[in-house]
């Protein structure tokens, strides 16, 4: 049989989460188009060949399967509405009810692939609380080109990834007194730093960091972070959740002002700590590889680089599987609403039981 599969975005940072899964659709000969409901989206896929320009197109097109790399999805368009996931949980702050709003359930999708025990348990504890949608353990296709994995990186001098999250209290991008001691070490000549900021930071503040640019600094506006993990030795951070995904290479993070004591990172709250965390760091002590090792084990267990095999498996078996037992969605009017108004499209259409093609 032959399927047609939607990947549905918002952001330009979720173009690395659909391209694996897009490559894996496209080896099997089946068809695939992309579409962004957001403006930031649709500028980073426009020169993809199968994208498609506006929501109209996206009805006609009918899709099966729907992939979604964001939280919400437009619940009229036809086929199986999936949440791939645009991030880890990066536990950046807990809900009042101390739960993480990683778990929070909006009432659009039918099928979760998660990416480990971690977040495999918490949709499951969900899905026995709402009833209308399964949860499938896969892995996480944007981490698929991270495998194999390289045994070290091969730098002439130790190379020291920077990476930060878009919240301004979170982000170690916006405190002067970090950008001044990254501007110090930067021209000692003992680091090599490449750096990469979140989309959704100002211009003015990316610019800044850009404005160090040297033989030993250098700034990459992408996305596509994966080669650079794997140039690098360690990964200085505060509560990005691009931390999550340069653990699983087993290297050190030193994190600046977290959220949260975690055993796996090194903690730092001040300038003046800053290079003798990297020495640290640099040096891999034994117990902190073991407790990144025990983390990663619950985090995202799949090393193999075939998540992408296992979430298009998974969704084309749960296509066809009855689904009687699940309960309709919720009505969810003021979020229908929201995603109605965000594409200009009005229609009272919606698909409240999960789109079954049967065998």
């Amino acid at each position: 049989m032959h399927y047609k599969f939607l990947i549905y975005i918002s952001y330009s940072y979720a173009v690395p989460i659909g391209e694996p899964l897009e490559q894996e659709i496209l080896s099997r000969g089946y068809t695939v188009k992309w579409f962004s409901d957001l403006e930031n989206g649709k500028k980073a896929i426009q020169n993809k060949h199968n994208f498609l320009k506006d929501i109209k197109e996206v009805i006609d097109y009918q899709p099966d399967i729907v992939l979604t790399a964001t939280d919400s999805v437009a619940d009229f368009i036809s086929g199986l509405k999936v949440q791939v996931f645009h991030g880890f949980n990066a536990q950046k702050r807990p809900s009042k009810k101390n739960a993480f709003s990683h778990f929070r359930i909006r009432g659009f999708f039918d099928l979760y692939c998660t990416q480990g025990p971690t977040t495999t348990s918490g949709f499951m504890a969900q899905q026995q609380k709402h009833p209308h949608f399964e949860v499938l353990e896969t892995g996480w296709s944007k981490v698929d080109p991270l495998f194999p994995l390289s045994k070290e990186a091969d730098n002439p001098k130790p190379t020291i990834m920077i990476a930060s999250t878009f919240t301004q209290r979170l982000s170690l991008a916006y405190q002067d007194d970090v950008y001044d001691e990254i501007k110090r070490l930067s021209k000692t000549d003992a680091y090599n730093f490449i750096m990469v900021l979140h989309p959704k930071l100002p211009l003015e503040l990316k610019d800044k960091w850009k404005s160090l640019n040297n033989k030993n600094f250098k700034f990459h506006d992408t996305t596509d972070l994966i080669p650079l993990f794997k140039k690098a030795d360690i990964m200085f951070a505060d509560t990005t959740s691009a931390i999550q995904e340069f653990l699983l290479q087993l290297k050190p993070v030193v994190t600046y002002n977290h959220t949260f004591a975690h055993n796996y990172l090194i903690h730092i709250k001040t300038p003046e700590t800053i290079e003798d965390a990297f020495k640290k760091a640099l040096s891999y002590p034994k117990p902190l590889i073991k407790n990144i090792e025990s983390f990663i084990t619950q985090l995202h267990p799949y090393f193999d680089g075939k998540s992408s095999k296992r979430v298009i498996d998974g969704c084309i078996a749960f296509l066809h599987k009855d689904k009687s037992h699940l309960k309709r969605k919720p009505l969810n009017l003021v979020r229908k609403y929201k995603i109605r108004k965000r594409l200009g499209f009005f229609t009272l259409k919606s698909y409240s039981k999960p789109y079954t093609i049967k065998s």
